[in-house]
């Protein structure tokens, strides 16, 4: 199973990577992995308020149709535009180049899982 050490994720299956006061917003390996091949992901615009917990967007594959829940609250300052033309990205990078949004955090990170919880929990 590939899950990085070096990120947080929540239990709906997002991953986030913080760097200061910014964060990073993806899928797991395990949750693409689950969804099988994506067709299509829905993004919320730039400027747009995200809350920790709540849904942010959507992703559809050839086997469902999911929400996106942020693992943090911020302002989203940068959305990956490739995604739009090639959502198959989130499948082959998920950690790297299928990454969804870039936050710019409104408050501290809390009750986020590290890749050790985050491990059990996917095994459970």
């Amino acid at each position: 199973m590939n899950i990085p050490d070096n990120l947080l994720y929540n239990d709906s299956h997002e991953w986030v990577r913080i760097k200061g006061a910014e964060a990073v917003i993806g899928i797991t390996y395990h949750a693409q992995d689950q969804l099988g091949d994506v067709t299509y992901v829905v993004l919320p615009a730039v400027g747009t308020q995200l809350a920790a917990g709540k849904a942010f967007g959507s992703i559809e594959s050839v086997k469902a149709a999911s929400d996106l829940y942020a693992p943090v609250s911020g302002r989203v300052i940068a959305v990956n535009e490739a995604l739009a033309d090639a959502p198959e990205i989130i499948n082959q990078s998920p950690y790297e180049d299928g990454w969804m949004v870039r936050v710019s955090l409104s408050a501290e990170p809390t009750g986020l899982l590290s890749a050790a919880d985050y491990t059990k929990r996917c095994r459970s």
